[in-house]
């Protein structure tokens, strides 16, 4: 049997170079047009809280249908199209609309390769994690080139680095295997996956950790111009964060089944809670390098953590459906604290990030009973 693993780095290249440029320059993008801290914030919530409906509905169409390649190249298709918009629309309203068509489109995108990647790793017997640092290391590159264009054409140029990796993005999703056959329709799948007490768990403690993420995504960059960071360096420190995420992901292994889940978890949230402390009170080049170094901690190990759960508890009938009411549980706390962040930013500045600290602490106290029986690849 070829194994399928080039075609997983593909996919995830493209999927984490558009990744590489939406979370660092579409918030200053925003910005640049003119929008305050709050409508840029009400913006991405409005797009969050319409990926809670849209990407479970992508999940189980891929499920029902049982071609989740065809569903994820039509997303990233479409998210093209949008982040177009992006390149030519002005004021709130304008953005608004781009932001919310990106958002149905590209709800589902990522969760169903990670969903298909982490069947074909188990069915081929090859490393997911390293496959997935294929993702981290296209956002570095990514994230890097959009700053460096971002400061010599203007941030709205940007834009159309996103869509030319979206279209990438479906190009490599229909070069997959066909990943299944359909599965039964209805609303079934959902509860299935709602009642697996391991999944309910890693969905709480996942939201907790990512969704601390939340005023970093939409007000780091911001904060750090307004602050006279240069553009080309924020690209750089963006870039930065996933450097150490990515060793992680390619020779983090041992660590992670010495750790499990449960301890992947833990580490996590400690380094959340420096991270978010570091971010709050310095602006110092120096420090905001050792933060942004906590990133592989921060999303990577929590990352790792999820998929480990989610490989052992979820079955592969309703893989796709899964990932997708994960990614919208995670989207449902992100939404909020996006919301909070923009009102908080425009009273508070950097203090806000105390209160996504605040949320890493809240996971130590859920992180108990996380884990179950580990998958042999992820």
């Amino acid at each position: 049997m070829t194994s399928s693993a080039p075609r997983f780095v593909l996919l995830f290249a493209a999927q984490f170079a558009a990744v590489g440029v939406l979370l660092p320059f579409i918030p200053p993008l925003m910005a640049d047009r003119g929008l305050s801290p709050a409508e840029v914030g009400t913006i991405l919530a409005a797009g969050a809280s319409v990926r809670l409906l849209t990407g479970p509905l992508g999940g189980r169409l891929a499920d029902a249908l049982g071609r989740p390649r065809g569903v994820m190249a039509a997303g990233a298709a479409i998210a093209a199209l949008a982040a177009m918009l992006y390149g030519v629309a002005g004021g709130f309203s304008g953005l608004l609309a781009a932001n919310l068509v990106f958002a149905v489109a590209f709800a589902c995108v990522v969760p169903l390769g990670d969903s298909m990647a982490l069947r074909a790793a188990r069915e081929e017997s090859w490393d997911y994690s390293r496959v997935r640092a294929a993702g981290s290391a296209a956002f570095i590159l990514m994230a890097g080139g959009a700053g460096w264009l971002a400061e010599r054409a203007g941030v709205g140029s940007v834009a159309w680095l996103l869509a030319g990796a979206l279209a990438a993005a479906a190009v490599a999703a229909l070069l997959l295997p066909p990943g299944g056959a359909a599965a039964r329709r209805g609303g079934g799948a959902f509860r299935a996956v709602l009642g697996l007490p391991a999944f309910r768990r890693v969905l709480l403690v996942s939201a907790l950790i990512q969704g601390s993420h939340a005023a970093y995504y939409a007000f780091g960059s911001i904060h750090w111009t307004a602050s006279g960071v240069s553009e080309t360096a924020i690209g750089l420190l963006w870039a930065w964060s996933v450097v150490a995420e990515v060793a992680l992901f390619a020779w983090g292994r041992p660590l992670a089944e010495r750790l499990g889940a449960q301890g992947l978890a833990v580490v996590a949230a400690l380094a959340g809670l420096l991270r978010w402390a570091i971010t709050a009170e310095s602006v110092w080049l120096p420090a905001l390098v050792a933060a942004q170094g906590l990133h592989a901690l921060t999303f990577g190990a929590m990352h790792l953590a999820t998929m480990r759960v989610m490989a052992a508890a979820v079955p592969a009938a309703v893989a796709g459906t899964g990932q997708t009411l994960l990614a919208a549980g995670i989207g449902a706390v992100m939404m909020a604290a996006t919301l909070a962040a923009g009102q908080a930013y425009a009273v508070f500045g950097a203090s806000m990030f105390w209160a996504m600290a605040a949320m890493c602490a809240a996971a130590l106290g859920a992180v108990r009973g996380l884990g179950g029986a580990s998958p042999e690849r992820a």
